[in-house]
């Protein structure tokens, strides 16, 4: 059975998330007050983070930088895309 969580991104009642998505307080806080299609957004803004800034999620920086834009992204304003990005259909003419 899923849950129900007011989503504090699109601001609406959404379907939850099944899991924790990220350790610790940030990710308990996903889980408590996002749901999946607002998840979905930051994965696709996470992708497009990851590949225009060429970082890893390995590297203990690149997860401390990921995590601060999630909670931008997620909770505050929204994040930015990179200096200098151009969406495959813009770049196209």
């Amino acid at each position: 059975m899923s849950r129900t969580v007011f989503c504090k991104k699109q601001q609406k009642d959404a379907e939850g998330l099944d899991f924790v998505p990220w350790p610790g307080p940030l990710g308990q806080r996903v889980f408590n007050e996002i749901g999946k299609p607002a998840w979905q957004e930051w994965l696709a803004h996470q992708t497009m983070l990851i590949n225009e800034n060429r970082i890893s999620p390995m590297d203990p920086k690149a997860r401390a930088f990921l995590a601060s834009e999630m909670e931008k992204f997620l909770f505050g304003e929204g994040a930015d895309r990179p200096q200098g990005y151009v969406p495959e259909s813009e770049g196209e003419a």
